[in-house]
């Protein structure tokens, strides 16, 4: 190892105990760490000082979790296991499901792999290579894969998988490496079927792809069974060494079993009980934890430690906070390089340098503004940066204006808008209201008249009174 290594650590499902966590958290102090980071593929980053391969094996074996330094040749599996409980999902899909099929991956994949909920929008569906999305029949799931990255829609295989098949499915496709073969999809479909053992059922029913509004996800928050759950946010996805330590100590002395990783550079802590709410509130104000960072600067993902791209988010996240400006439900992707997958509903991208030495940028947004669709179109091109608060903006109300809003349909309502919206005139001293839809057949007056058109001789029908008598209702 050399000075400052990157360690990343596999946390499979985004899923870890606080014990597990907090021995990671220790062994990153040891090496030199004061901080940690999160990736978007739910693992855990730091930088190591210390050159001890001894430690890092020691500690990662103890609690069955595997860990890369600087080589990044594997990948960490993602699930929307985080989105349990929080957000709507499949009735079947219960904790020990996702855990079943997460135990079943005995091996350490090379491909990106998610296990997700299609009904749930925290965690993107098709970032993977091999995507597995819960479908509405128990224990089957849709299988997706997208092997290239100007690969707009995902291929879908034709078949349902069951649960227990789904390790099979994906190490099989790594076993025949189909990343480097000129295979087609509908070649790899044939191979599986033909080569591997498992349980399927035929598609039957197109997936339904969630909406694409985005939930805030920060703060203490109630679960349907009256504990609570806390999510955490830090704008520089640099977590202190000194905080999270604390966190995972209370985490074990008040029984907290599980702690969830987002795509997003955060995590989620549940089942906090009531009579332990307030000591959580208390330590996240004695280090200074912010549990109240507004929608329009959580909703980012970065590509882990650029700093570059988290300086332009800082200055778009002010610049838009100084307008007022609303992008709730909206997500936002700052691309420097190509080597970053787009699961947003807005891209900034930056252009390459190019004679004049200025920097420019492109501006996109996905289908739909969903960006489970992968497909992105150009709102602006090659602009300044100083101009990008503006066009986002203007993107901003775009989206707002697209989105469908139900009729009034309450009867009740129909009735107060209709009645405002008539020609009503009553008479000051016997009540009789004079109605232009339908006039008035004694005096000869025919329907649709209005009150203005009526003649000056005009009286009530009831008491005499002249029109001036009348007041409009």
């Amino acid at each position: 190892m050399q000075l400052k290594d990157l360690v990343r650590v596999f946390v499979k499902g985004g899923i870890i105990s606080p014990g597990d966590f907090l021995k990671i958290i220790l062994v990153a102090e040891k090496l030199g760490a004061d901080h940690l980071h999160f990736g978007s593929r739910q693992d855990i980053l730091f930088s190591a000082k210390e050159k001890s391969k001894e430690i890092l094996d020691s500690t990662f074996n103890s609690i069955s979790t595997d860990y890369e330094i600087n080589t990044f040749s594997h990948q960490n599996i993602s699930s929307s296991y985080v989105a349990q409980d929080i957000m709507p999902g499949k009735k079947w899909l219960a904790s020990h499901v996702y855990h079943y099929v997460l135990d079943s991956f005995t091996y350490k994949p090379a491909l990106r792999i998610n296990i997700v909920d299609s009904s749930q929008s925290l965690v993107p569906l098709f970032t993977g290579q091999i995507n597995f999305i819960a479908s509405s029949q128990e224990n089957y799931w849709y299988v997706y894969l997208r092997f290239k990255r100007i690969q707009r829609t995902p291929y879908q295989m034709p078949l349902l998988v069951y649960s227990e098949d789904l390790s099979k499915v994906a190490q099989s496709i790594e076993d025949i490496n189909f990343i480097d073969s000129d295979w087609s999809y509908q070649d790899l479909f044939t191979y599986l079927t033909d080569n591997v053992k498992m349980n399927t059922q035929p598609v039957t029913e197109d997936m339904l792809l969630p909406e694409p509004h985005f939930p805030y996800y920060e703060g203490i928050n109630r679960l349907p069974d009256g504990k609570y759950w806390l999510g955490l946010y830090w704008r520089n996805n640099n977590f202190k060494i000194s905080t999270l330590k604390a966190m995972m100590e209370r985490c074990i002395y008040t029984e907290v079993g599980k702690v969830s990783l987002t795509p997003w550079k955060s995590f989620i802590i549940k089942g906090i009980s009531e009579k332990d709410r307030i000591g959580w509130e208390k330590l996240m104000g004695k280090f200074g934890m912010n549990l109240r960072h507004s929608s329009l600067e959580m909703n980012w993902h970065l590509p882990a430690l650029d700093n570059e791209a988290l300086d332009l988010k800082i200055f778009l996240v002010r610049e838009l906070d100084q307008q007022d400006v609303s992008t709730y439900g909206l997500t936002f992707t700052i691309k420097t390089t190509s080597d970053i997958t787009l699961f947003t509903s807005v891209v900034i991208e930056k252009n390459p340098i190019g004679e004049s030495g200025n920097e420019t940028y492109n501006l996109l947004y996905s289908k739909n503004f969903n960006p489970n669709l992968n497909e992105y179109f150009v709102y602006a091109s090659e602009v300044d940066k100083s101009v990008l608060p503006a066009l986002i903006l203007e993107l901003s109300l775009v989206y707002y204006e697209s989105l469908n809003e139900e009729p009034v349909t309450s009867a009740k309502v129909k009735s107060i808008v209709d009645n405002l919206s008539k020609d009503l005139y009553q008479c000051n001293s016997c009540q009789t209201v004079y109605d232009s839809e339908y006039g008035d057949s004694m005096g000869g007056i025919a329907p649709g008249t209005a009150f203005q058109n009526l003649p000056k001789e005009y009286t009530c029908p009831t008491c005499g009174k002249g029109k001036e008598e009348y007041y409009k209702m």
